[in-house]
């Protein structure tokens, strides 16, 4: 199979002239030409690039790279461990670069040799998480690292919903149902029951086709779950309503659900900040909070205890949501402050 340098260049999360720069140095040269002169470049040209790259990210530079590269005897794992004295300031950098790539390296260390698409889709993800993620975040989140088993659960589960929605089950069965919470508390898991990581991760799918083509979650899937999840919670909140007040809840309840997460998130950012609940910002939170909550609830001070009492008695519906005990805790501080003065 051969690349042409475009598609390389895509693949990878490099530019064509990053490419053509390697070329003109000598640090990669493709290693045929088409009949109009493309560059193409094959299996081999894609382990040395990877090597470069991984090299880069350790902080040598081009030229060393050359050098070390002209060494046949030297291997990648004995060129990271000359170079970590140098690179005590990029400890942390390289230790996330292993992780994330722990599953080629085991295929490696057991004289497998990992499929080209495997390196491109490796290299391709590295550079769309460092966009939207710190290098500390990275390290500490458990949907960056290289965990088969995980991958193995989400790419079982995204086929289960796929599968769904290609026989037209509606989002309100139980099958989608149950498939839709343990998505969401999956994602739950996976970011750290952070909001603000969630909304760095959703900005991510939304943002990078390249992100949706790997991973075969599509917008339309992830429609497809946020109203199945949306189905499972009303399901337990039709117990505490009269006809009429579920009626309601259920034409609203998930006109607004996409602001919930930015707003849980700057919540919990007072909170973790050290603002008192009182303070001019979670008052101001809480009263879009409320907002949101009317949107669905509506304004009968009855009905909406009676929505209370179902969050209090059923845990399942803050399930899958990033709100825990201590945010609650500080959110109806903030709220009993508000209402006598709403």
């Amino acid at each position: 199979m051969l690349l042409r340098v475009g598609e390389l260049a895509k693949r990878c999360g490099l530019t064509v002239r990053t490419l053509h720069y390697y070329d003109e140095i000598g640090l990669l040269a493709p290693s045929a030409r088409s009949d109009a002169g493309y560059r193409l470049y094959n299996r081999g040209d894609i382990a040395r690039l990877h090597q470069v790259q991984a090299l880069r990210r350790l902080g040598v530079s081009l030229g060393e790279i050359g050098a070390l590269l002209t060494r046949p005897e030297l291997s990648l794992a004995s060129v990271i461990e000359q170079q970590l004295r140098m690179l005590d300031e990029q400890i942390a950098q390289s230790v996330r670069l292993r992780d994330r790539l722990s599953a080629l390296r085991t295929q490696f260390m057991a004289g497998e040799e990992p499929e080209l698409a495997e390196w491109l889709t490796t290299m391709e993800l590295m550079n769309m998480y460092d966009k939207y993620f710190t290098q500390e975040e990275l390290k500490q989140l458990p949907f960056y690292q290289a965990d088969t088993a995980r991958r193995r659960q989400w790419s079982a589960l995204v086929e289960q919903v796929a599968a769904l929605m290609a026989d037209a089950t509606p989002a309100g069965s139980e099958q989608a149902q149950a498939l839709a919470v343990r998505w969401m508390e999956m994602v739950e898991q996976d970011t750290l029951v952070d909001p603000a990581l969630f909304a760095k991760l959703r900005a991510m799918h939304e943002n990078e086709p390249g992100m949706q083509e790997q991973t075969g979650i599509s917008p339309d899937m992830i429609g497809y779950v946020m109203r199945a999840f949306a189905e499972s919670k009303l399901q337990v909140y039709q117990k505490y309503l009269s006809p009429a007040e579920f009626a309601f809840m259920r034409a609203n309840y998930g006109k607004r659900m996409k602001e919930w997460p930015p707003l849980i998130a700057a919540l919990r950012k007072q909170m973790d900040g050290g603002a008192a609940p009182g303070d001019a910002e979670p008052q101001r939170l809480a009263q879009v909070w409320m907002a949101l909550f009317r949107s669905y609830a509506g304004d009968n001070p009855g009905t909406q205890q009676k929505i209370r009492n179902a969050m209090a008695q059923e845990p399942s519906l803050s399930r899958g949501t990033w709100l825990n005990d201590e945010l609650l805790a500080y959110l109806r501080q903030a709220l009993a402050i508000l209402q006598p003065a709403s």
